[in-house]
């Protein structure tokens, strides 16, 4: 016969039994919130106004490249429009009257009430800028000089901080070449060494001074081998060649080949494909003039539209790539007339005083594109998947976009018509 439990023991089942239970209770809410977070995360969504700052910086990216383009002997073109609308954002932020609304009117800010611009232009920064979500190195350090004279508003000094992690400083050009000197070495150590020049010279020294120091570096979806780099030519133009670091995989990725216009267009994902690199390139070595007049917004759409995962035969330049430009002329055209105007700027709001004008915008970048990324899916070598791949060969100048994929903001647009290397002697 068997023994009953004692009080003692039926005590001691009692409370396991609610201890399990409570546990229990204690990891289904834990796994919950998780969930929770997970999909908040996933399902994140711009704000609206961020929404709107993010669709006009695309066309922001499109007219300043166009601008640039038709400058006479610029080779190599490099800016991250989200920087440059951040930019904009400081000088709304210290403009008044016209000076200020020319400025919304560029960044399409007239859609967004004034409170909600900065804050707007901000939350879309930080969403692309996200290191872990993106897995990119992306490092950005703006500066506001303005001259030794100058005394800075608490009030914008404070808001130019926390809207867009301006720094500011004064500087002296009465010594320019010391002046010089310290913007560079500022520019260097902000980007760990990427970026050891922004300026050679300084033309206008009486105003104020924006200055973007900028390096990224983004991680292949898939990396390509580091065996699989080597000497190749790389044709600046039909009489001129370089000899540069060739890197080649094949791999499945967007692809489009536009037999009528003669151009190929390839869409490579960047790790956690967040964002992606689209080269567009002539079949040809050929002036980059003809592409560009076709390159809009619109046109970009189509040729994303046709593009097919297809199995593709890459072969890539490993770019390390230092470009500045001064955007202030270029800003002046796309709108922004009075705050480059030392007779009409109203950017009071910075000092407190009409004693400023926007001289100079340095925008510098540091960009690298090299083998690493995550380990390749090598499942489907050997297998029909990667059978007779399309051949993208890129010897030659050509267009490059990186695109965030949630906001279909265009993170960086360029061309890459002289990479770094050695001139190859000209064989009979």
């Amino acid at each position: 016969m068997p023994c009953s439990p004692t009080k003692t023991e039926e005590k001691t089942v009692s409370c396991t039994v609610r201890v399990n239970t409570i546990l229990r209770s204690m990891w289904v809410k834990i796994l919950v919130s998780l969930c929770l977070l997970a999909s908040v995360r996933a399902d994140k969504k711009l704000s609206s106004h961020a929404t709107i700052l993010a669709d006009n910086s695309a066309n922001l990216a499109f007219d300043l490249y166009h601008n640039m383009a038709k400058e006479k002997d610029m080779e190599n073109i490099l800016i991250s429009p989200v920087v440059v609308a951040s930019s904009l954002g400081v000088v709304a932020l210290g403009g008044k009257a016209s000076t200020a609304s020319q400025v919304k009117t560029v960044l399409s800010g007239n859609k967004v009430k004034d409170e909600n611009l900065h804050s707007g232009l901000a939350e879309l920064l930080s969403e692309v800028n996200d290191p872990k979500e993106r897995n990119v190195t992306w490092k950005i350090s703006n500066r506001l000089y303005g001259p030794s004279s100058v005394s800075f508003s608490e009030d914008f000094v404070k808001n130019s901080k926390k809207h867009y992690n301006y720094e500011h400083a004064k500087i002296n050009f009465r010594d320019k070449k010391s002046a010089i000197k310290a913007i560079n070495e500022w520019a260097s150590k902000s980007t760990d060494g990427k970026l050891p020049e922004v300026t050679k010279d300084v033309e206008k020294t009486d105003g104020a001074m924006i200055i973007n120091a900028i390096f990224y570096k983004p991680h292949w979806d898939e990396s390509f081998h580091h065996q699989m780099v080597d000497k190749r030519a790389f044709l600046v133009h039909r009489s001129y060649t370089l000899s540069v670091p060739m890197m080649h995989r094949t791999g499945i990725y967007g692809f489009y080949d536009d037999s009528a216009n003669k151009f190929l267009i390839l869409d490579m994902p960047l790790a956690h494909k967040k964002s992606s690199v689209m080269f567009i390139m002539p079949y040809h070595v050929e002036s980059l003039e003809r592409l560009e007049k076709m390159l809009t917004r619109k046109q970009l759409d189509i040729w994303q539209s046709k593009m097919e995962q297809k199995a593709v035969a890459v072969s890539l330049p490993k770019v390390s790539m230092e470009v500045s430009h001064n955007l202030q002329k270029h800003l002046g055209e796309l709108g922004v007339t009075e705050a480059v105007d030392k007779t009409k700027a109203d950017l009071s709001n910075i000092s407190g005083k009409k004693d400023l004008y926007l001289a100079n915008v340095f925008h510098a970048s540091a960009f690298e594109w090299d083998i690493a990324g995550n380990p390749p899916d090598t499942s489907i070598f050997g297998t029909d998947k990667v059978k007779n791949p399309k051949l993208f060969y890129a010897d030659h100048p050509f267009l490059f976009l990186v695109k965030d994929k949630n906001t279909s903001t265009i993170l960086f647009i360029g061309r890459l018509v002289r990479p770094k290397g050695d001139k190859m002697r000209d064989e009979l």
